[in-house]
């Protein structure tokens, strides 16, 4: 199949300055490497960048396919990606985890790329933990401190989190860490830089590894740690305890750990943002000529009203004795549900007052007789 001319491939004109073949080439590396397109296409268009690139890079090469064009190569390309590429991809998944692309971009053309052309030895930051915990409604309502126990890596007592004694540069990357491999794919011989086995990544070994944590400076344990829970939070909330998540590796900053809170369900009271609701059984005496009672609350117990004629399922409300928003001095509102309980066993004397009470006339409001007069 005949090619395509290499300045339509990168999308620049014929007079494109340096600078502008070295941009479109790297907008269209990004847009074509396997790792980042998954396009059955994609990693023959890239191969497609690249040796376009490796000819209009190169200002005798340039002159000699201006004047010539493909001809002047077709002994020279042969298979394969051609030119100076030094990267490569994870055939077997096309991911991420062993490949760093920085290095992997900035072999072709540089350390000015956007991947940034990070070196694994440099200081990085320790992993993050999330960590769930169920707490009461009460810890809500007043807050306070709860200890919960992690499992995670930590830096190892016995070497300090150094990791060994007598550091030495590893032999195995020369101090770089990262390693070169070569695979061979359909494509041809490609290199892959990966992280270095022997030193994780560092650099450096040691002449007598920590036994303990075989020369990784950190070791998988358990830990206590004590958690402050803030007023109002509710399920899904989330504190963060900075610098207590894993240890950095080459003297990176340890990561965090995120809490994140489930309230347990309450046997008397539901929330609805930072409302309380509760219900309360009252007699039929009492709603009738009202009363004062007595209802516990969490943390205290209040003296509540009850109006004369209060109906069954009236909601009378208790001003700021709901769940304080967080950090805000504003609280919100207890509602109370009243029950009207009606007795099912009278005794003799119950039932003598309630047949003279049923004599009298109870419903001076009359909603019985018009809900009567609708079957007339």
């Amino acid at each position: 199949m005949a090619k395509r001319d290499y300045y339509d491939v990168l999308g620049v004109d014929r007079s494109a300055s340096e600078a502008e073949i070295k941009s479109a080439f790297r907008k269209k590396a990004k847009e074509y490497h396997p790792d980042l397109n998954k396009a059955p296409d994609a990693a023959e268009k890239f191969k497609e960048v690249q040796e376009a690139y490796d000819v209009l890079s190169n200002e005798s090469k340039r002159k000699t396919y201006d004047q010539f064009g493909h001809a002047a190569f077709d002994q020279q390309t042969g298979s394969g990606f051609g030119g100076n590429y030094q990267g490569g991809f994870n055939s077997s998944s096309f991911g991420f985890d062993d490949i760093d692309l920085g290095d992997i971009f900035s072999n072709m053309f540089g350390q000015g790329f956007g991947f940034g052309g990070r070196k694994s030895n440099k200081p990085s930051k320790g992993k993050d933990i999330l960590y769930r915990t169920t707490i009461d409604l009460e810890d809500v309502i007043f807050g306070g401190e709860q200890d919960i126990r992690i499992e995670m890596y930590d830096i190892c007592d016995e070497c300090k989190g150094k990791g060994g004694d007598k550091p030495k540069t590893c032999p195995e990357c020369g101090g770089s860490g990262r390693v070169t491999k070569v695979q061979n794919t359909m494509f041809g011989a490609i290199q892959t830089t990966v992280t270095c086995d022997e030193c994780s990544g560092t650099g450096k070994t040691f002449e007598h590894k920590c036994t303990s944590c075989k020369g990784t400076g950190s070791v998988w344990t358990k830990k206590t740690i004590s958690v402050n829970i803030p007023k109002g939070v509710d399920t899904g909330s989330r504190v963060r305890i900075k610098g207590k998540g894993e240890p950095g590796k080459n003297g990176g900053e340890n990561g965090d750990i995120y809490v994140e809170f489930v309230v347990r369900e309450h046997d008397i009271y539901k929330r609805d943002g930072n409302d309380l609701y509760m219900e309360v059984p009252i007699t039929i005496a009492d709603a009738a000529l009202g009363s004062d009672i007595d209802v516990e609350i969490p943390g205290s117990v209040i003296s509540l009203t009850i109006p004369e004629g209060t109906q069954n399922g009236d909601k009378l409300r208790v001003k700021g004795k709901g769940v304080p928003y967080i950090s805000s001095s504003k609280v919100g509102d207890l509602y109370i549900i009243v029950n009207v309980v009606v007795p099912t066993k009278l005794n003799r004397k119950q039932k003598e007052l309630f047949k003279e009470l049923s004599n009298t006339e109870l419903d001076n409001d009359g909603i019985i007789k018009k809900f009567l007069k609708m079957f007339k």
